[in-house]
């Protein structure tokens, strides 16, 4: 009988920069490692040794990628976990020390005590366009704030930022001709893009999020929809207390697209047209019914993509 098995082994890393730190639970084997190539290989090849029920990393954005690909090849099990809820761990258990041993323990405490499930790694071409998604949004960002500067700043320095806005807007053009190219040339893309960008309101870089970033759409309830995208609101009681409903986690990034859409689709699409028009003028506030549309949007696009139908503006209505 495999002894690691029955010890239930868990990792813990740390992701820097620079280094990975990495904690061996119950064993309580701490050792770092450059966050290159030769440090990642030979970091996977000592923790395979002790075959973990998980490896636990914290999402950064992009330092753990390196790592999680080498976890894969390897076939290990991995997890890509929400910083907050290691946080939230820390603060439930009374840690409140850090340095980079303790942090990696910490993980590999939350790994063994909460068990999250396992991540599955996207593919390459699902990846590379979650990649561009961002990569625009980061461009319409510097876009808005170049703008804001142009409105502002002396019309003399005018003549320094239009340069920087060309340039802009030909790099979100290329951005967007690769994200359309992507989806052009991977068949398993193509009906599901065509049956997203069926609604009126929902654009190319819309469905490529959506695609990108939330695979499980058409195979989970409404209800796990919404609240997987961030737009289900959050209820807010205790005893008498009676606070406000808001929404809060899920995916932001999507959330961020799927908001700009929106405010496309009151304008052009009928179904959300009304909806955003009935909740104003019963005193909602513009943003809540902004909101309250997107969570329309995500119960219809999901059911369309349950069901493989095209937008039908009759059924949208029930």
């Amino acid at each position: 009988m495999n002894t690691n098995t029955l010890q239930n082994i868990n990792v813990g890393v740390d992701t820097g920069k620079s280094q990975l730190d990495i904690y061996i639970r119950p064993l309580d084997i701490y050792f770092s490692v450059p966050n290159t190539e030769k440090g990642v290989k030979g970091a996977v090849k000592t923790i395979s040794k002790h075959q973990p029920q998980r490896v636990v990393i914290e999402a950064t954005g992009r330092l753990e990628m390196p790592f999680i690909l080498a976890c894969d090849k390897a076939k290990l099990p991995y997890v890509i976990a929400n910083p907050l809820r290691i946080k939230r761990f820390a603060g439930a258990i009374g840690q409140r020390a850090k340095n980079d041993r303790l942090d990696a323990a910490l993980i590999a405490h939350y790994a063994e005590k909460v068990q999250p499930e396992l991540t599955k790694l996207k593919s390459e071409n699902i990846r590379l366009m979650s990649d561009l998604v961002i990569r625009r949004n980061q461009l319409l960002s510097m876009q808005t704030m170049e703008r804001n500067r142009l409105q502002i700043l002396p019309k003399n320095i005018a003549s320094t930022i239009t340069p920087i806005l060309t340039a802009l807007k030909n790099q979100i053009e290329k951005v967007e001709a690769k994200i359309a190219k992507l989806i052009d040339t991977t068949p398993e893309y193509q009906a599901k893009n065509e049956l997203l960008q069926s609604m009126p309101g929902v654009g190319k870089i819309l469905a490529a999020s959506i695609i990108s970033n939330v695979p499980e759409l058409g195979y989970i309830t409404n209800k796990q929809a919404s609240s997987l995208i961030g737009v289900a609101p959050v209820v807010r009681e205790s005893g008498r207390y009676k606070g406000k409903r808001v929404i809060q986690g899920g995916r932001a990034q999507v959330r961020t697209v799927m908001y700009m859409a929106m405010m496309s689709a009151i304008q052009c699409n009928p179904t959300f047209k009304a909806t955003y028009e009935r909740l104003l003028a019963v005193g909602k506030p513009k943003k809540v019914a902004i909101v309250a549309c997107m969570r329309k949007m995500v119960v219809i696009l999901n059911s369309m993509l349950r069901d493989g139908v095209m937008w039908d503006e009759s059924s949208a209505k029930n």
